[in-house]
């Protein structure tokens, strides 16, 4: 896929049908710069029966070090609002910039904050902007757990509410702003988890977490040595796996998709699909072009491989 995304964090994140969250209380009232909430700690473990595809929270001294996919700076209203509102691994920090005007998410941020015991510091905007990885983390960013890589064997079985496994196979995505971008729309069109490289490709940097928009607290994502190896997995357990490539057999619209487990791998913009991953997937299919140009950005044209496949599997009542 060719095209270039931009770094730059999405906005707010639309409410899903059927999660429903708790009503936001009367905003606690923050005290005057450098105010700082000294109650230490986060939540316990916390795991709702309906929440899809959490990790349960962990010691920061178990397993081993490259289990972490990153995801510790948390920048952007509603990535850090999501952060809170999961609970699946402990917040350590949320830190303001001092010259905010109201808005009920930051009242929403605040309130969950306190009701967790979190720590809530309020710094100027200089000293703010100093600790910023991201262009425009909207006067909120939080310090956070890692999160740790799901171990690939839990992605293979089907959700507890039958809902049989639809992964996503990212092969050599670098850019930031796409992974994120594609893990916001893997979350809200039902993807039930994500496989990464463990090398040449983006973790969870916090370009990535702020763009995602949360949907890295919901995600399962598996870090593995190599796809192609997983790929092998994924066959052996009966996962039908489709490769997006420009360079496709066949169109997406016609792939043979119905209630069966599915992976679906997609390739970093101009490379595409590498070789060994493009020849363990069982079909290659590309998007019709109608138009002057040949191609989608990736993050784009996950967005509409991914739809595509839940609405198929949705009639198909594999969803």
């Amino acid at each position: 896929m060719s095209g270039r995304s931009s770094n730059r964090g999405s906005g707010g994140k639309g409410q899903k049908g059927g999660r429903s969250r708790p009503p936001a209380k009367k905003a606690a009232k923050r005290g005057g710069k450098g105010a700082t909430n000294n109650r230490r700690g986060g939540p316990g473990p916390r795991r709702s029966d309906g929440q899809r595809g959490t990790t349960p929270i962990r010691a920061a001294d178990e397993g081993r070090g490259d289990a972490h996919l990153g995801g510790d700076q948390v920048e952007g209203r509603h990535a850090v609002r999501e952060l809170l509102m999961a609970g699946t691994r402990r917040t350590r920090e949320v830190i303001l910039a001092g010259d905010l005007d109201p808005a009920p998410i930051l009242d929403d941020i605040i309130d969950l904050a306190d009701e967790q015991k979190v720590t809530l510091r309020e710094l100027s905007r200089n000293k703010f902007e100093s600790m910023t990885r991201t262009e425009g983390a909207q006067g909120v960013l939080a310090m956070a757990q890692p999160l740790r890589s799901t171990p690939l064997e839990e992605l293979l079985d089907p959700e507890r509410d039958g809902t049989l496994p639809f992964l996503l196979l990212l092969d050599g995505i670098t850019d930031p702003g796409n992974l994120g971008a594609i893990l916001r729309t893997a979350e809200c069109a039902g993807v039930t988890g994500v496989v990464l490289p463990r090398h040449r490709a983006a973790h969870i940097t916090p370009t990535v977490a702020k763009t995602a928009a949360g949907a890295i607290e919901h995600l399962r994502i598996a870090v593995v040595g190599g796809l192609p190896a997983a790929m092998k997995t994924l066959t052996q357990n009966g996962i039908w796996t489709a490769g997006l490539d420009a360079g496709g057999d066949r169109s997406l619209f016609d792939l043979p998709v119905a209630d069966e487990p599915i992976a679906l791998a997609l390739g970093a913009e101009g490379p595409g699909l590498s070789r060994l991953v493009r020849e363990r997937c069982d079909t290659v299919a590309s998007i019709p072009m109608a138009g002057v140009l040949d191609s989608l950005n990736v993050s784009n044209a996950a967005a509409v491989a991914v739809y595509e496949i839940t609405r198929r599997r949705s009639e198909a009542g594999g969803v």
